[in-house]
């Protein structure tokens, strides 16, 4: 659909579904529908922009130039003259913004109930919550109004609506998508996040965001040693029983369905004790980190009290009284916990959690705000806190609603997470994410099968399709152990056209491979049949002259067949 079109379908659907509380400001059609056409002019143009024509909605705590920010408070409002630098970027690459979404008031909430503009009922059963605080964005993209919207996740904002709305919601690791222009809630544990309706099209935007920005201390840029791929048959991590008490029977049964699933599309599980993790999940409103809260908009709270949100006041009121020193013991105990669950996730790739315990009604909601919000964070407050990404997927159906699960990974696995999420989704997951990785080729002992492999995959590399070369290399055999090809340069005359493989590895994890590499290879480009070069194993001439021609056999495998 090109954008024009697609806008109009967007603003058709919105008349169509009428929920008036998913909005607070909805952008002029013709407005939007100027910038259609002008992304229309760009594309024909020859412009390549990845996200051309998608239609987004925006979080009311995210900055759009010339739309006010409001965070859900009327009184709060102010007019930024400058987009968050992550929905800026969205915009670059050809997103087109719809206008700014309904959320618990100052993103305080995983309820979607706790604003003035009215509860923002359930896309799929209105009687039930939506899931906050990024309740808005959320229900945009499930009912099929856009195609990405744009939320923030300090406790599961960007988890739990995903769950009760049948979407993928990616928290990525914090700092990778800055959040210049986002007006915080906790800082030191705010994410910008996206909700779309599959893998592939959230872990673009996610992409899309990503990248340091100096106005934002906070930003982080990927390390050298990133992991591009959760590796064959993964490791995964799953609670033990008693961990899952509080689900329903049916979500339980529903949990258990996810993990067989997992198992079957090539996974293999280990049971974790996770109540220390779990526990850390309380420090964030149990504990003095809420604090964060009140240094983030509680001085406007404290002054316009009738102005704000009973619920989200109390909260915010009684996060004012913490000492100094109980803050500095309970970042201490945060610590400590985050060392505690490096040990526990030892040995694995991921853990898989329900994202949340149950769905409630607004009814629920409306009779016990704090308590049903309170246990709606079980498993996924802890997230932030140990600062760990998470990938939540839907799992199923539970008590007559979607059931969501969360792939949580370590901090900057993010790609481990969506690889573990394909497996559940049945998607080809993009990547790698980032793409700042090295290609490499190999076409011998470290094809996928064959027994160096592992030497690739336990660095994280990244298979990305099979290869040939240009008709200018021979092929020898190099006797081990374990047996393996040289490849040699021998130009256009007498060469042939050699089967490989391509796989991606991070900076730090080609310099351990090439540390480790034995004589008489070494590392060199080799140029592709499609006129790409890639690093990719040489043998030297004085050993190829020892060795066994095999060039004719037409590569390594058909050599070992032979």
């Amino acid at each position: 659909m090109n954008p024009v079109s697609r806008v109009r379908a967007a603003y058709a659907r919105v008349t169509e579904v009428d929920r008036p509380e998913v909005w607070i400001t909805l952008r002029d059609r013709e407005d939007v529908l100027t910038e259609a056409t002008a992304l229309e002019e760009r594309l024909a143009a020859g412009a390549s922009l990845p996200l051309a024509g998608l239609v987004v909605a925006v979080k009311d705590n995210i900055d759009v130039a010339g739309l006010p920010t409001t965070a859900g408070c009327p009184a709060f409002a102010y007019l930024p003259d400058t987009t968050a630098t992550a929905v800026a970027r969205l915009v670059d690459a050809g997103a087109l913004v719809l206008g700014k979404t309904n959320l618990d008031q100052f993103a305080t909430g995983l309820v979607g109930t706790r604003s003035p503009h009215g509860a923002v009922r359930n896309a799929l059963d209105p009687a039930k919550v939506s899931g906050g605080s990024s309740s808005g964005s959320a229900v945009a993209v499930a009912l099929g109004i856009t195609d990405l919207g744009v939320g923030t996740d300090t406790a599961g904002s960007g988890r739990v609506p995903a769950a009760f709305n049948g979407l993928v919601g990616v928290k990525p690791t914090l700092g990778l998508v800055p959040t210049t222009g986002v007006v915080p809630a906790c800082r030191s544990y705010d994410c910008v996040t996206v909700f779309a309706t599959t893998l592939a099209l959230a872990q673009t935007a996610v992409a899309t965001m990503t990248g340091p920005d100096p106005a934002d201390p906070r930003s982080r840029a990927w390390p050298t040693d990133v992991r591009l791929s959760a590796g064959p048959n993964p490791v995964v991590a799953v609670p033990r029983d008693e961990d899952l008490a509080p689900l329903s029977p049916d979500a339980r049964r529903a949990f258990a369905t996810v993990v067989e699933r997992l198992k079957t599309a090539g996974a293999s599980t280990v049971t974790v004790d996770v109540s220390d993790m779990l526990e850390a999940a309380t420090l964030l409103y149990e504990g003095t980190l809420v604090a964060e809260r009140h240094a983030a908009v509680g001085a406007f709270v404290d002054s316009h009290p009738d102005d704000v949100d009973p619920t989200v006041r109390t909260i915010i009121g009684a996060a004012a009284e913490h000492s100094a020193r109980d803050h500095v013991a309970d970042l201490e105990r945060l610590d400590q916990h985050r060392s505690r669950a490096a040990h526990t996730l030892a040995g694995t790739v991921a853990l898989l959690l329900p994202t949340a315990p149950e769905h409630p009604t607004r009814a629920e909601v409306a009779a016990d705000p704090i308590g049903v919000n309170r246990r709606l964070g079980t498993y996924t407050n802890l997230v932030n806190l140990l600062d760990l990404a998470a990938v939540a997927v839907p799992g199923g159906v539970a008590d007559g609603g979607p059931f969501g699960v969360s792939i949580v990974t370590r901090a900057f696995d993010d790609q481990v997470a969506f690889d573990v999420a394909a497996l559940l989704t049945g998607e080809q997951a993009d990547g790698p994410y980032p793409d700042t990785g090295t290609d490499l080729v190999v076409f011998g002992a470290h094809l996928r099968g064959q027994p160096l492999n592992p030497q690739l995959t336990a660095l994280g590399a990244r298979y990305s399709g099979d290869v040939r070369t240009a008709p200018e290399y021979r092929m020898v055999a190099v006797h081990g152990p374990p047996d393996k090809p040289g490849i040699v340069h021998t130009g256009p005359e007498g060469g042939a056209a050699l089967p490989g493989e391509r796989w991606v590895l991070s900076p730090a994890a080609l310099g351990r491979f090439l540390a480790a590499l034995p004589a008489p290879m070494s590392l060199g480009p080799i140029t592709l049949a499609d006129g790409d070069a890639a690093l990719g194993f040489h043998c030297d001439h004085a050993t190829a002259l020892s060795c066994e021609d095999i060039t004719h056999f037409g590569g390594w495998l058909h050599y070992l067949a032979r």
